[in-house]
């Protein structure tokens, strides 16, 4: 009997023998995870058993490389991947977390929601509590802030957080709330924005976190980003990151000179309406960036001069107000109908 697939997409998988990072086609199923070089290979490039192995979330071994979790074999061989936002390592998580207890328990993988525990109670869900704190209306506000002569966008001190985990009956006192916060910072839901929380965070204090006004933090998935001394120039380009973001993640990409298909991360704002591609392999600085303001995006079936690549579906095309056609594959039928939705309301609405 196969075993049962439970979550596939892209991932960014360590080599075992090199210290290098390529983004892999990841199949969970209920004894192990598989990877593929491409989504279209019929044989994998290994296979991790998942009987007797480990996991380790958030795993941060790698310094500035967030969302990582490692999982380590029976016979004590690491394996790290990498996803491309917060979302989609918790569902990896969550998933591998309750592979690895059906196989301790001799037990079947059944899909049913269960409650997590992530270094804290168990009526603790951390997922849940970043998402209220994200709530444009009822959440912690991201504001400008200055420090040290540079301008911290999209960011909040970390006595905000404490405030409003106590305001919104999170936590019932400041250190109960640190904790919480501490919870947050850990598992990369929040991120240090200025160098004392940075340092704090390097610390390896119990709680790393720092509930002062001085303390500089910002959401995983924000448009954070700082100014020291910008030129014009770089200000124009720093609009481009002003925009909420709607949707990301990973989908093929055709290259506008070689004509190949590389797995890029995307990351879709919608006011400015931009969307940002990045090497998911390497650091947050974009390869490229989409200006979707009266664009049209549609799916096709076909792709001219389309190389290098074994396109099997699920494809669409971006074309821009100045007439620049882009090409995407979808990991999905049901991925490829969200893209064009979400690319669809941005273009229309964001300026």
């Amino acid at each position: 009997m196969e075993p049962q697939e439970i979550r596939e997409g892209y991932l960014v998988k360590k080599g075992t023998l090199l210290n290098t990072w390529k983004a892999v086609w990841a199949v969970l199923s209920e004894d192990g995870v598989e990877f593929f070089k491409k989504k279209t290979d019929r044989s994998p490039k290994g296979m991790i058993p998942l009987k007797g192995a480990t996991l380790v979330s958030p795993c941060q071994d790698f310094g500035k490389r967030t969302l990582v979790f490692k999982l380590t074999t029976d016979k004590k061989q690491d394996h790290f991947f990498q996803a491309s936002h917060v979302e989609e390592r918790e569902s990896w998580v969550k998933d591998i977390k309750r592979v690895l207890t059906c196989l301790q328990g001799g037990k079947r993988f059944a899909r049913k929601s269960t409650r997590r525990s992530i270094r804290l109670a168990p009526t603790i869900n951390l997922s849940e509590l970043y998402a209220l704190m994200k709530d444009q209306d009822d959440g912690v506000k991201e504001l400008k802030l200055e420090q040290d002569n540079r301008i911290f966008n999209h960011c909040f001190t970390g006595a905000t957080v404490v405030e409003w985990l106590i305001s919104k009956e999170k936590a019932r006192n400041r250190p109960e709330a640190l904790m919480l916060a501490t919870g947050l910072l850990n598992e990369g839901f929040l991120q240090p924005a200025g160098d004392l929380a940075k340092d704090g965070a390097e610390s390896g204090d119990q709680t790393n976190f720092l509930d002062q006004t001085n303390g500089l933090y910002y959401f995983a998935d924000s448009g954070f980003f700082c100014e020291g001394n910008s030129s014009d120039e770089d200000v124009l380009l720093k609009e481009e990151f002003r925009g909420n973001i709607v949707k990301q993640g990973c989908l093929l990409k055709q290259g506008h000179r070689r004509k190949n298909w590389k797995v890029r991360k995307f990351i879709l704002r919608d006011d400015p309406a931009y969307i940002h591609y990045y090497d998911p392999t390497k650091g947050d600085d974009p390869l490229g960036s989409i200006h979707l303001r009266g664009s049209v995006v549609t799916a096709v079936e076909y792709v001219p001069d389309a190389k290098k690549y074994d396109i099997d579906g699920n494809l669409f095309e971006i074309i821009t107000s100045d007439e620049v056609h882009y090409f995407f594959q979808a990991a999905t039928a049901e991925e490829r109908r969200e893209w064009i939705k979400a690319i669809q309301t941005v273009s229309k609405s964001g300026k």
